[in-house]
């Protein structure tokens, strides 16, 4: 039974969204970078009867990440939601980081997410149906989140660019763009924001939107 992909199920947004669409009865597949951290996702489920599979990789090593993709896929089926939400979040300035870590974060924010669309969205727009969602954020550009500035900003493209590619085929690629820092209790609820993600898969193709600002 074909079901839901996590790519970056840690704790908040990741583990939320794995969560509500286990409550609708899907399995879903974890992917996070740590044992720990996949292994807590899984427990976080919690649904009876919903298979919930961790799986370790690193959305920045390509090898591993695609072999995870498979894994995934023969576990479960391929998938009928995939959910790319691996990020790395810091403050940094105009000139603060080396271009390494430049290089390092955006592969993270962005590249991971093109990983992963080039190895399933195809298989999804022959079945003609699926959907792609990447978590974004920074509505605005931040000087002082230069790195996470110019991923998001990367992320938007590459939406844009997947759902001119594959939106003609059936499937909806969307990106939840999030203006907040995610907690709890708040305006940003993990919970309140995953509910994004359930509609965006459940949409009609007429009423597809690209882009849900939280």
């Amino acid at each position: 039974m074909a079901g839901a992909l996590i790519i970056g199920a840690g704790p908040g947004i990741g583990q939320a969204v794995a969560r509500r669409f286990a409550r609708e009865g899907l399995p879903v597949a974890l992917i996070a970078r740590t044992k720990e951290t996949v292994l807590a996702a899984a427990e976080s489920v919690g649904s009876p009867g919903v298979r919930a599979i961790p799986l370790i990789a690193d959305a920045t090593d390509e090898t591993a990440l695609r072999a995870a993709l498979d894994t995934a896929a023969g576990e479960l089926g391929e998938p009928d939601v995939v959910v790319y939400n691996a990020a790395v979040i810091r403050p940094d300035a105009v000139g603060e980081l080396p271009l390494r870590d430049h290089l390092d974060t955006y592969a993270v924010n962005v590249l991971g997410a093109l990983t992963a669309a080039a190895h399933l969205l195809p298989g999804m727009a022959r079945r003609g149906r699926g959907t792609f969602v990447v978590t974004g954020g920074m509505p605005e550009m931040k000087s002082r989140y230069v790195s996470l500035s110019l991923g998001k900003a990367g992320v938007r493209a590459l939406v844009e660019l997947l759902d001119a590619e594959y939106g003609p085929s059936g499937v909806h690629v969307a990106t939840v763009t999030v203006g907040g820092p995610v907690a709890p209790g708040t305006a940003y609820d993990p919970d309140d924001i995953a509910e994004h993600y359930w509609r965006l898969h459940t949409q009609p193709r007429g009423q597809w939107e690209r882009e849900v600002l939280h």
